[in-house]
C-alpha cells in the first residue's frame, strides 16, 4: 500500500484506530516486560549479595 502523503499514511486507509492501538499495546507489552526484568535482576542480585555476606559472616564466625 502506496501513501500519498503523511495525512493518508497516519489514517492508514481507514484503519488508523486499530492500527495504532496495537502498536500502542505492542509498546507498552515491551516496555512492561524491560521493567519486569530489570526489577527482577536488581532483587536477585540483592538476594546473591545478602546471600553472600551471610556467607562470608558464617565463615569467620567457625
Amino acid at each position: 500500500m502506496q501513501f500519498d502523503n503523511i495525512g493518508e499514511f497516519l489514517a492508514m486507509g481507514g484503519h488508523a484506530l486499530y492500527v495504532w492501538l496495537a502498536y500502542g499495546a505492542t509498546v507498552l507489552v515491551l516496555l512492561g516486560s524491560y521493567i519486569a526484568v530489570r526489577q527482577a535482576d536488581a532483587r536477585q542480585r540483592r538476594r546473591l549479595a545478602w546471600s553472600s555476606r551471610e556467607q562470608t559472616e558464617l565463615t569467620k564466625l567457625k
